[in-house]
């Protein structure tokens, strides 16, 4: 089953919520939507499943308009950021129940259920109400459910953002391989960057109910086609600056003189905005080719094992992120180091111009 839409829009109360969104997902592949709260993700797998109906265009599933077709004529699974199991059901018949509404006897219940809860890690729970078990183990629960049904589409909105950091991480590597073994098309929607380079697939970023751009994930990261993709796809959002280029340099902000080498070499004179994602940036020289920005410390929010050093430079805010605990005072001058082959070149209307070469994301430090 291939899933198109064409030029799809919703407005709703005078509000748009999705204008001229057209996408392409065929059978056994991995779509990430990311965006930002209130980016139009929810909306689009509405329509996606059928729960509303879109103001324009059409939805096409094998090249049959679907656009008008209820939810319950559609061969779809959806799981939502809560935990939404029947209370009064046990685990076993939370997961047995979209198998027993479509007629299956008993023992072809009982295989596929069992067979989701052993790829979930919830075999020992299945007797058990919803009640006695972990946000995680709810969650997991509601995932078999969706996943028993072996929907030709399957809908995941931000399904583990309520789950803690380890849960999380066990869960996206389990999901991985499921959605990797199915044919199913597994729709998933996030806010978070790393979660989407984790996740791999093809990536639609969306920003005010318009994609952005969409293509391979680590394609979209590394070379966004515009500011705001880079902006979306960076967490922090991706350091910007204003600058030129004139004598053979780059020029940012009012004191900052980059060498033209590199992509950075391609550079025709003029005036641009030049980005660096905070993982790029260091408070400690790591190599000669840095080139330096003294700034003052306004903030170490220290986060786990890395800490978020917030900067100011010549009017201009920048986010460090480095690794281990750094504790700075307010109003402490500090040395900022970037390696020119890091920076993101775009257009004064937003548009890349150029990208770096070759970087490989840090997965640990986004």
């Amino acid at each position: 089953m291939t899933l198109v839409l064409e030029q799809v829009g919703k407005v709703m109360g005078g509000e748009t919520h999705l204008a001229d969104v057209s996408l392409e997902l065929r059978p056994g592949s991995l779509n990430l939507l990311l965006g930002p709260t209130l980016s139009g993700k929810t909306s689009l797998m509405r329509l996606m499943a059928g729960l509303d109906r879109p103001s324009t265009g059409r939805l096409l599933l094998d090249g049959r308009d679907v656009t008008g077709l209820s939810v319950r004529k559609r061969s779809v699974a959806m799981v939502y950021q809560q935990f939404i199991n029947y209370p009064s059901f046990t685990v076993y018949d939370n997961i047995a129940s979209p198998l027993r509404r479509s007629g299956l006897d008993r023992a072809e219940i009982d295989r596929k259920v069992r067979a989701a809860a052993e790829s979930l890690k919830i075999e020992p729970l299945l007797d058990r109400l919803p009640d006695e078990l972990s946000g995680g183990q709810q969650q997991r629960t509601a995932l078999a459910r969706a996943l028993v049904k072996e929907a030709e589409l399957l809908l995941l909105d931000e399904p583990l953002v309520n789950l803690d950091y380890k849960l999380r991480e066990e869960l996206r590597a389990e999901l991985q391989e499921i959605f990797r073994k199915g044919r199913s098309i597994v729709v998933y929607a996030t806010t978070e960057p790393l979660e989407a380079l984790m996740l791999g697939g093809s990536t639609a970023v969306l920003d005010q109910g318009r994609v952005l751009q969409n293509g391979p994930t680590i394609e979209v990261y590394h070379r966004p086609t515009s500011e705001r993709v880079g902006q979306v796809f960076s967490d922090p959002p991706m350091n910007m600056i204003e600058g030129e280029v004139v004598d053979r340099e780059a020029r940012l902000g009012p004191v900052i003189r980059v060498p033209l080498s590199g992509h950075l070499g391609r550079l025709a004179p003029g005036r641009y905005r030049f980005g660096v994602r905070a993982n790029h940036l260091f408070v400690a020289r790591r190599n000669p080719d840095q080139v330096e920005i003294e700034a003052t410390a306004e903030l170490a929010e220290i986060s786990g094992s890395e800490t978020f050093i917030h900067a100011a430079h010549s009017g201009t805010s920048w986010v460090v992120q480095e690794e281990g605990v750094h504790s700075l005072g307010l109003g402490e001058e500090i040395r900022v180091f970037v390696e020119p082959r890091h920076i993101f070149v775009f257009d004064q209307d937003g548009g890349l111009v150029e990208a770096p070469e070759g970087a490989t994301p840090s997965l640990a430090a986004q």
